[in-house]
């Protein structure tokens, strides 16, 4: 399909560059499978799902991603800046870097700030190799739970480019950018769906006889980006490594048997149990990468409703949001969204469709 289908414009006042608080104060529009559109809040989500329905949320945890640093050994040294996108091992990860044009293999890059009390101040990396469109593999002088503990010091929440160029991350990013559920660490970005939850919200669903279930997607940096080709065929997506337990699995076919709906939040879960689906919509236990890209006229097997947030023009996500409840009632809804002042993006509001 060609790419320009899926774009609109977005004033730039719509773009929440904090939470609602508290979370699940947040607006939710409803988007019924006859297109129809109310204006509701997260809060009241129970009374839009019936006894026997279960939700699946990503407990995936982001860590501090953001490194900044300096190359090292030539006769300048510019400032670099690095996002962690994937662990490849011990000691080296898969990291987009600005201005990636300054690096080469061999160069070494220095994170942090000398006379900091942090492993001496300062984390080195070598450029083990250089790929497109600013890609780098960095090989980390530290391996193992020594690395982890230098980048949770020296790192910082990885904001999506869209509240980054507006201001600068702070303390409170390091508890909004992170779910209630967050529990397994190796995202770098949030799965922002699960943001607008909290306990008592969680208490009400199973007050309703919801059941609530866990999966893990580490959510990557590809994520942020548009989609740049012309046709949707030719984008290549992200893999990320995904895992949903035998228990869980066997939970929500249990209750899909009995009439229960499944209730993605967030497009993340929702990709990972697309992944794991088979033909029959039955959920098999998962572990490994997926790179799943949904857009229109993909068939839908295991999920029947989704909580998710208002998404970029132009992305895979609203590519997806607009397979699932069609693109014609997508545009409709997305445009009742921005006259109306809904927040969108990660810190944004919420809307809960049904699968068309």
């Amino acid at each position: 399909m060609r790419t320009d289908l899926f774009d609109f414009e977005l004033p730039a006042d719509n773009i929440a560059l904090r939470p609602a608080s508290p979370r699940d104060s947040a607006r939710m529009l409803v988007v019924r499978p006859d297109g129809s559109l109310l204006d509701r809040i997260v809060g009241e989500l129970p009374q839009w799902l019936e006894p026997g329905d279960q939700l699946v949320v990503n407990d995936t945890k982001v860590i501090p991603a953001q490194l900044t640093g300096r190359r090292i050994g030539r006769d300048t040294e510019p400032k670099i800046e690095a996002t962690l996108i994937k662990r490849l091992d011990g000691s080296r990860w898969q990291a987009l870097v600005k201005p990636a044009k300054k690096l080469a293999p061999g160069d070494v890059v220095r994170f942090g700030h000398e006379g900091r009390v942090c492993l001496l101040g300062h984390l080195d990396a070598e450029v083990e190799h250089k790929g497109d469109d600013g890609e780098v593999v960095l090989s980390f002088t530290f391996h193992g739970p020594a690395l982890d503990q230098a980048i949770a010091d020296l790192g910082s929440p990885p904001l999506p480019p869209y509240i980054a160029s507006r201001r600068s991350p702070d303390a409170r990013d390091a508890a909004d950018y992170q779910t209630m559920f967050a529990a397994i660490e190796g995202a770098v970005a949030a799965p922002t769906a699960g943001l607008h939850f909290t306990a008592a919200l969680e208490a009400a669903l199973r007050e309703r006889g919801v059941g609530i279930h866990r999966v893990t997607l580490h959510v990557g940096a590809g994520t942020f980006l548009p989609v740049k080709v012309e046709d949707t065929s030719g984008h290549r997506m992200h893999a990320e490594w995904g895992s949903i337990s035998r228990e869980t699995a066997d939970a929500l076919n249990a209750a899909r048997a009995n009439g229960g709906r499944i209730v993605a939040v967030g497009t993340t879960s929702l990709r990972l149990l697309e992944s794991a689906a088979a033909e029959d919509g039955t959920i098999l236990p998962f572990e490994g990468d997926t790179a799943i890209f949904i857009t229109p006229s993909y068939r839908f097997r295991a999920v029947d409703i989704l909580l998710t947030n208002f998404h970029l023009p132009r992305s895979t996500l609203f590519m997806l949001v607009s397979a699932f409840s069609g693109l014609d009632t997508m545009k409709q809804a997305y445009a009742h969204a921005i006259s109306s002042g809904y927040r969108f993006y990660s810190y944004g509001d919420a809307c809960l469709l049904f699968r068309g």
